[in-house]
């Protein structure tokens, strides 16, 4: 694993300040404020409930505060016309849990759509661009002409990544990337955030659950429960700091943290 950055030594390029959401006399979200800085990983914890996915909508620009502003590379997005919301999304490469390829087209036509849909490249400028971003990602050109069903997990994963990089995001958000996978497979996973943040140069925002993956990657901890965020910092200072709901929630995660692999 790589060497983590001092935190908050970078610039910030995601900063939340007092967010609120509520849908209806329900309150999602209470009065989030939060700086995601340039080149490190944030990963966002929370048992179901939470409000992990609805503050994820909120920061990609899919859906707008009741109250507070998000700022992303320095401009407020909140209030912002859709035109210009659209081009706020392109600053964004998701990397959802199941990669979301679609099964009845190839490789090459899945890692392409997003230069398809937003840029006037031509055909074979995209088909050049899908192959060396491929490459990169240690997967042969002859890929391209697979089906999603063809590829094993591990590559499913890397078609995704390669998918969500073609706009060269400054982000790449990763939804509950490891849900549902074995321990090695997510370590695999964790491994390779760890890689598209190094050879990118990319900041890492990752919504998971999934402690010991958290600290594996995470240069800051948030800990939301129950729309409000009670805790945040390193994994070690949540695991052993002094919030009581932080301790509490590692302690009943049943991962033993001695035994779990930390960001050096």
């Amino acid at each position: 694993m790589a060497q983590g950055l001092a935190l908050g030594t970078a610039e910030p390029i995601i900063v939340l300040e007092d967010v609120t959401k509520t849908f209806g006399k329900e309150t999602v979200l209470r009065d989030i404020s939060l700086t995601c800085r340039h080149g490190e990983t944030t990963v966002v914890i929370g048992g179901s409930g939470a409000g992990k996915t609805t503050l994820l909508r909120l920061i990609v620009a899919l859906e707008q505060p009741t109250s507070g502003r998000i700022i992303v590379e320095g401009e407020n997005i909140v209030g912002l016309p859709e035109r210009q919301l659209n081009r706020v999304r392109r600053k964004f490469g998701m990397v959802y849990q199941y990669a979301a390829l679609l099964d009845s087209i190839n490789v090459l036509e899945n890692v392409a759509f997003p230069l398809v849909e937003h840029t006037d490249l031509s055909r074979k400028e995209i088909d050049e661009r899908v192959v060396e971003k491929l490459r990169l990602l240690g997967l042969q050109p002859s890929v391209i002409h697979k089906f999603p069903a063809e590829l094993s997990g591990g590559m499913r994963k890397r078609v995704g990544l390669a998918r969500a990089l073609m706009l060269e995001p400054p982000i790449l958000v990763y939804d509950e990337p490891t849900s549902g996978l074995d321990p090695l497979t997510s370590r695999v996973v964790d491994d390779m955030i760890e890689e598209m943040r190094e050879k990118f140069n990319i900041t890492s925002l990752v919504i998971s659950h999934d402690i010991a993956s958290c600290f594996r990657i995470a240069h800051q901890a948030i800990l939301l429960i129950r729309g409000g965020i009670v805790a945040r910092g390193s994994p070690d200072e949540l695991a052993h700091g002094d919030c009581d709901d932080a301790r509490d929630f590692f302690a009943k995660s049943g991962v033993d943290l001695r035994a779990t692999p930390h960001r050096r």
